[in-house]
């Protein structure tokens, strides 16, 4: 599916961690959830276009949260479609009948066409389960994942740019080394009305992009995945997140864009 054609290089927010990327002629997809629920969590704004997972190039799986790799919505891929994930993660993703799996440690690249994917440290435990009940907890691994500690971001460069895809992580020092970067595709929520550990708030966002410095950020990981019965009682952060972090934006890395998307809208890398 790869093509030439770099005049429409963009990237398209999906929803939560999920976005399509499509540069240098490839399309790429991160971490789908491309249906209505993931467990106790339901759905907010548009639903994914249709066939936003047809004709892919690779899939980038930062981590095994269900979040982050829903089996039903890894189902909708084509099953040859290359998958780049952290260690540990391969085993799980070939069971699920994905026959190109190409573990990524921190540093480690890998080739999708003329486009270089690199992973990245990220800081986010996979926690292991609990028996607390599930509304209660972060979603854990699909059943029958590892229960890895692993976690990585990527960074992507073609065409003469580069991206970085955070997944689900909190500041570390090494963000500053990550540059020069176009695009920062930072997590600024999560899917609940508190954040724990291992997550960027829009302040700690903020903080981010200040020390990745990029051309511009999009914010993610945001008003999209939601408990249903909160929705109604406490509906802030469905909204208040990309305010909050313009505002935060302005105060700490005034020199960066923010191109604030809802589910479904795109933007240019150009």
């Amino acid at each position: 599916m790869i093509s030439s054609d770099v005049a429409d290089d963009r990237v398209t927010y999906v929803g939560h961690a999920t976005v399509l990327l499509e540069m240098d002629g490839v399309r790429l997809l991160t971490d789908p959830v491309l249906r209505g629920r993931v467990g106790p969590l339901r759905r907010h704004g548009a639903p994914p276009a249709p066939g936003i997972a047809a004709g892919l190039d690779a899939l980038l799986v930062s981590h095994l949260h269900r979040d982050h790799a829903d089996l039903p919505s890894l189902r909708r891929v084509d099953r040859a479609t290359p998958v780049l994930a952290p260690p540990g993660a391969g085993g799980f993703l070939a069971r699920q009948g994905f026959a190109d799996v190409r573990e990524l440690a921190p540093g480690e690249s890998s080739q999708v066409g003329p486009v270089t994917v690199t992973a990245v440290e990220a800081h986010h435990a996979v926690r292991p389960r609990t028996a607390l009940p599930v509304r209660f907890m972060h979603p854990t691994g699909p059943k029958g994942a590892p229960e890895a500690p692993d976690a990585v971001g990527f960074v992507v460069e073609g065409g003469g740019r580069r991206v970085y895809f955070a997944g689900d992580t909190d500041l570390f020092e090494g963000m500053a080394g990550l540059g020069p970067l176009d695009l920062a595709l930072l997590p600024i929520w999560g899917w609940g009305p508190s954040l724990g550990p291992g997550h960027l708030d829009p302040e700690r966002a903020a903080r981010a992009a200040a020390l990745l410095s990029p051309r511009a950020v999009v914010p993610i990981h945001w008003g999209t995945l939601y408990p249903l019965g909160l929705a109604r009682l406490r509906p802030e952060p469905l909204r208040a997140p990309p305010r909050e972090f313009a505002r935060w934006m302005e105060a700490l890395a005034p020199q960066v864009e923010v191109r604030a998307l809802a589910p479904g809208e795109s933007t240019s890398l150009a």
